[in-house]
């Protein structure tokens, strides 16, 4: 019980990920854990709503998986599928029937598994290596792909975090 008040990162290293790797490895376990407490109990109907014409909590919990697997994919050293690129074009800010909060957090829960799957395979060795991100094939490297996509999921995480609690604190005041 004590240790699940600990934030992530000091409870202990993930087993099998390299020692370099553990900050990423940390930042979106506790990512998954934020995102899980934070959905609880979101009311369905708000998911596609912009207040501030700010992103929805949709186009967040769709981009958070997408850019997960995207950015990770690049780390490979692998282009993006044709599935990746068709579901870049639905992290759309427009409304999704077939979008719900639950196919929507199962599917970034598995994003994390797949990225903490990658993160133990990797190579410690390899972190400095070239890797060319999109068509363009802008210069980063392993590890700064790694850190990005970890990096960039906790900000994705703030942005929603503060999207939902306006969105709640409107939809309580209106009920």
């Amino acid at each position: 019980m004590e240790n699940q008040l600990l934030e992530v990162w000091q409870r202990a290293p993930v087993k099998d990920v390299p020692a370099l790797l553990q900050p990423v490895a940390h930042a979106l376990l506790q990512a998954r854990e934020e995102l899980t407490d934070l959905v609880n109990n979101f009311p369905e109907e708000l998911l596609w709503e912009r207040p501030a014409c700010v992103a929805s909590p949709a186009f967040h919990l769709q981009h958070l998986s997408g850019v997960l697997d995207r950015v990770f994919t690049y780390a490979r050293g692998e282009a993006l599928s044709a599935y990746q690129l068709d579901q870049l074009y639905a992290e759309d800010i427009s409304r999704q029937t077939e979008v719900n909060i639950s196919s929507l957090l199962t599917r970034f829960n598995q994003q994390v598994d797949k990225a903490i799957e990658q993160l133990k395979n990797t190579d410690e060795k390899t972190l400095p290596e070239f890797r060319g991100v999109g068509r363009k094939l802008l210069p980063s490297t392993v590890i700064g792909l790694l850190v990005h996509g970890a990096e960039h999921t906790m900000r994705h995480i703030g942005q929603l975090m503060v999207t939902i609690k306006i969105l709640n604190y409107a939809h309580t005041k209106k009920g």
